[in-house]
């Protein structure tokens, strides 16, 4: 057993743990555990096996146990052992006993250090950008799901599917890298989820969201924690540009006064933290789409240097919001496939959901570090490319010598470098389906008494 599960620790850092080399050697992983206090008896499934193990699946297209367990018991066999037996059952119980917050702590920490990596002349005006997005997740419809995350109201009893809401920021400056997600049910406000994460902020950070965040309650929260706030404009508020201290045409600074209500998210004590007066400056932002008419939007942002934060400068920002939000988080759902998960129990939900967010981490450092062969483009690198070079070769960096390995590495990452997007500028697409769907009839009843009407 010890013997085994040393060889798969190796083989799991040779092969999935190469890209996180200098953030999650062996060594940190092991003070994680000891500072968790989470200890294990001598078992094939270590926890550092079975987080390893949990990646494989993230980043698989097969994404069933059986398939993770086959894995585990070729490399065993390749290394002449006496692989365990193929049931998924050890597996399963792993996967139960692996802490939740191990997997937490690791989200942020990965995404820290792989910022860390980037360097200062890659980030916007040299600050880094957070991004702040939300989507929904559907899971087994289980009665512990139902109890922890509720279908919608509208669906009729056992014809959904329970359904969460992940709401995370994300950092710009690497094209979607995840950091500090927070997973409520989904009929809790996507609004009031992020005001939370604001916490996480540092001094000198700049958050960029939609036009669903762009109030005086979230951009004084922003700056409560020393950050800046990009935010476009609510579309109930009115903005005159005759009026206010201007910077040019479409930009001037105005005085936003502190609502009179206290939203129902918040104390009375920390609503009376927030400052009476904010000024603020509005920004009119030209977006252009071939094929249609140019866009016109306000933002309201606390960057109040009109030299240093130009117009132009914020609407290069802001046209990158949408590849960074909306794209990955379709990245993250239809490319890792995590848009339906299979577990019947809210904790091995989220557990699961934490470990595609740290195999989307992982995919990214591998692009971070493929970044230079492309000449930083960062945006041409292709995700599912990286995932697909990186998962061929992954059999082949956990049996080959060290020598090879390096080889094997360098080639990996040229072929992930070389590997581009296609310039597709303004690429546009019908939102229309051209296959046809099943003439069957959708579920108004729950499955057991459709089954019993069958029987009778």
């Amino acid at each position: 057993m010890s013997q085994s599960a040393e060889i798969l620790k190796h083989q799991f850092s040779q092969s999935l743990g190469l890209p996180w080399t200098d953030i999650l050697p062996a060594s940190r992983l092991t003070d994680i555990l000891a500072e968790e206090s989470i200890s294990y008896r001598n078992r094939v499934y270590t926890p550092i096996v079975t987080l390893w193990a949990m990646l494989y699946q993230a980043l698989s297209a097969d994404k069933s146990l059986r398939n993770t367990v086959k894995c585990i018991t070729t490399w065993l066999t390749a290394a002449g052992l006496q692989p365990p037996s193929s049931d998924t059952g050890a597996y399963s119980k792993a996967r139960g006993r692996l802490p939740e917050s191990l997997l937490q702590r690791l989200i942020p920490e990965t995404a820290n250090h792989i910022e860390q990596s980037i360097p200062q002349e890659h980030h916007w005006c040299n600050r880094t950008v957070k991004v702040y997005d939300g989507t929904t997740v559907l899971m087994a419809d289980s009665a512990a799901n139902q109890g922890e995350y509720p279908q919608h109201g509208n669906q009729a009893p056992g014809c959904g599917f329970p359904i969460a809401r992940l709401v995370v920021f994300f950092l710009l400056n690497h094209r979607g890298q995840w950091s500090q997600p927070a997973l409520p049910p989904w009929s809790m406000s996507e609004i009031v989820i992020s005001r939370l994460l604001y916490e996480d902020l540092e001094v000198d950070d700049v958050a960029i969201a939609d036009q669903a965040y762009g109030s005086y309650v979230a951009l004084a929260l922003i700056q409560q924690q020393g950050a800046d706030g990009v935010l476009r404009k609510h579309h109930a508020r009115h903005t005159d540009f005759r009026k206010g201290r201007k910077n040019g045409i479409g930009d001037h600074q105005v005085q936003w006064q502190k609502p009179t209500r206290c939203p129902a998210h918040m104390s009375a004590m920390e609503f009376a933290e927030i400052p009476k007066t904010l000024t603020v400056r509005e920004v009119s932002l030209r977006l252009s789409r071939r094929g249609f008419r140019d866009q016109f939007i306000i933002v309201v942002t606390t960057l109040l240097d009109a030299q240093r934060y130009s117009a132009k400068q914020l609407t290069r920002l802001y046209g990158w919001r949408w590849q960074a939000a909306e794209v990955n988080l379709r990245h993250l759902k239809t490319t890792l496939k995590m848009e339906m998960l299979t577990a019947k129990t809210p904790e091995m939900v989220r557990k699961d959901i934490w470990s595609h967010l740290l195999g989307y981490n992982l995919l990214r450092s591998l692009m971070e570090q493929a970044a230079p062969w492309a000449e930083y483009d960062r945006s041409r690198l292709s995700l599912q490319g990286a995932r697909q070079h990186f998962n061929q070769m992954l059999v082949l960096l956990a049996t080959a010598t060290q020598a090879i390995r390096q080889r094997l590495y360098a080639h990996l990452l040229e072929n992930i470098a070389t590997d581009l997007l296609p310039v597709r500028p303004h690429r546009l697409e019908p939102r229309v389906v051209k296959r046809r769907p099943k003439p069957f009839p959708r579920m108004r009843q729950p499955r057991c008494v459709l089954k019993a009407n069958l029987a009778a």
